[in-house]
């Protein structure tokens, strides 16, 4: 499967889920390490309706040579995440569950004693995930600066406060199980919320 291949399926099946409305929303997969390239998701298309063609190439910076296809404006900060994580693959969507769980916890969401946490790669009982929170920005820059700043290697995601969360893997398989198991872990939080 090529990455264009893989990350129209992908988009497809977060669209369904509600979690690409409109064009919101960009994944990508690294192709290449060195130097560090990336195919990243076309901006400004229905990700519910995107071909195999509607990907660039982008470098760890999110730029492009390509004349007609214009990568996400985000792009950046998924070269950013891949460099400093060695992820093989970063999504980020716009799911409910991470923004609200980001108003309630600004400073950070802490997850435990929850058996879905396994899915996220962290034991279900005594072991504390804080997920990171940053203040949105129009800027990948200043959002790769917070994400660094951040930055676990035993936490892979990050929440934007009233934007959305990107979740990395070694592949889009193992980025996609993160996220889904983030997302219930995030829902469960915000929805029997007592502190």
């Amino acid at each position: 499967m090529t990455p264009g291949e893989a990350l129209a399926a992908e988009c497809a099946r977060y669209t369904a889920m509600g979690w690409m409305r409109g064009t919101s929303g960009n994944l990508s997969v690294v192709v290449d390490r060195d130097p560090l390239r990336l195919a990243v998701t076309v901006s400004g298309k229905d990700k519910g309706e995107l071909t195999p063609e509607d990907v660039v190439i982008v470098d760890a910076e999110g730029r492009t040579d390509d004349p007609v296809r214009v990568p996400s404006a985000e792009a950046g900060l998924h070269g950013r995440i891949a460099a400093v994580s060695g992820a093989g693959a970063v999504v980020h969507v716009h799911a409910l569950a991470p923004v609200v769980a980001a108003e309630h916890w600004p400073g950070g969401v802490e997850l435990r004693d929850l058996e879905m946490l396994k899915g996220f790669g962290r034991q279900a009982h005594d072991d504390l995930v804080v997920v990171p929170v940053v203040p949105n920005s129009q800027d990948m820059r200043v959002l790769g600066d917070a994400f660094e700043a951040g930055f676990r290697a035993d936490v892979p995601a990050l929440i934007v406060a009233r934007h959305g969360v990107y979740v990395w893997g070694d592949d889009l398989h193992q980025a996609r199980h993160r996220l889904e198991c983030l997302e219930w872990l995030l829902r469960f939080e915000a929805e029997t919320r007592r502190r």
